[in-house]
């Protein structure tokens, strides 16, 4: 970490920090890197990490496990092994926080950004896989982050790179995973318009599908995070969008794109968190240190081969 940017979160304190594959070279770099972060950052600031298996993994053989998508667990238990597996490589790392499960649905014919990633076609088999998943990640003390709420499966774009649409005024299925893991402790906001519920702004943007769907119909209470507000789904500057992203009734802002300047525009401009986010944040935490239990690594990693064989 530079020093300017250590002056940036002594100055200006972010709720955490998110690392990529950029950031992670080896396990001597990376403690380093999270010992300094954890020396300028607040004590309850959180460090997270996309850790889903598959395509999108931070941590990579063979310094730490390889792990296979969603869509090749195929039972309860596999599901739940991955999870703890991916919770313990991360939570030996520092992290406290993994983006994953994906509760998005496996639509035929939808764009491949989510593909292999999701679980399954079918929303309840959804649900259950990734509750599973889920609990393995507590299991290892991680808090798991369900992503991308209300749903991201029926999307015919990236929202990397644009802004998708999702036309239809059926999305029953597409809730239903979420709404059935509703207290699990954080959840991730899509970048993506549902003209059923709001015709102009994408979720993470709007206070109707915050409020009536997200809080509403799904039933989430927890710690509700945006997807990263560089993605090009979203064409405002990132202190601006922000700031809406907030106001909406996201709790907890993220910017992903590493670049100085942007990040301290964000930072300086963004209110601190409200009392019932950090009310959500500490029950996150503490829910994840409620449900680690000791685990073995290496019986349990020879127990998914076993399955996935």
């Amino acid at each position: 970490m530079a020093p300017h940017e250590a002056a940036l979160f002594r100055a200006a304190p972010p709720c955490g920090v998110i690392l990529f594959a950029r950031n992670v070279v080896e396990p001597g770099q990376l403690a380093g890197l999270m010992a300094e972060l954890r020396r300028v950052l607040p004590g309850n600031a959180v460090l997270m990490v996309d850790q889903e298996g598959g395509r999108v993994a931070r941590l990579r053989p063979p310094h730490w496990h390889g792990h296979p998508p969603a869509g090749a667990l195929r039972s309860l238990r596999a599901a739940w092994l991955t999870g703890a597996l991916i919770g313990l490589d991360c939570m030996a790392a520092g992290f406290d926080v993994v983006a994953a499960p994906v509760l998005d649905l496996a639509v035929p014919g939808a764009h491949a950004i989510i593909g292999d990633r999701a679980l399954a076609e079918h929303p309840t088999e959804v649900a259950k896989l990734g509750r599973a998943l889920a609990a393995g990640l507590l299991a290892a003390g991680i808090q798991p982050v369900m992503k991308h709420a209300p749903g991201h499966g029926r999307a015919r774009v990236d929202s990397h790179v644009a802004l998708p649409r999702v036309e239809t005024n059926d999305l029953g299925a597409d809730l239903l995973p979420f709404a059935l893991n509703a207290d699990l402790p954080w959840a991730m906001s899509a970048h993506i318009v549902y003209p059923a519920w709001d015709a102009i702004l994408p979720a993470t943007l709007s206070p109707t599908v915050i409020e009536a769907i997200i809080r509403g119909r799904m039933g989430f209470e927890g710690v509700l995070v945006t997807d990263d507000l560089a993605m090009k789904a979203l064409t405002d500057t990132p202190a601006d969008l922000a700031c809406q992203a907030l106001a909406a009734g996201c709790d907890i802002a993220l910017y992903c794109s590493g670049e100085f300047a942007p990040t301290a525009d964000l930072l300086a401009r963004c209110p601190p968190p409200s009392n019932r986010a950090a009310s959500r944040l500490a029950d996150a935490r503490a829910l994840a240190a409620w449900r680690q239990m000791p685990l073995d690594a290496a019986a349990l990693a020879a127990e998914r081969d076993r399955l996935l064989a």
